[in-house]
């Protein structure tokens, strides 16, 4: 097995390396988080009135 280290200052090393960092492979589409959100609270409004 490769050994893949990468020689950094120790003062700036969290930071330097966060360009490749992936925690997870599902990645959403921001304008669809703003619309389900949108949508929950339109949907929580007319709940409101409704009751």
């Amino acid at each position: 097995m490769a050994d893949h280290r990468v020689a950094t200052p120790s003062s700036s090393t969290g930071i330097i390396r966060f360009y490749d960092v992936k925690s997870s492979n599902v990645q959403i589409d921001p304008r669809i988080v703003i619309g389900f959100v949108a949508a929950f609270i339109v949907l929580e409004l007319a709940i409101q009135v409704v009751f």
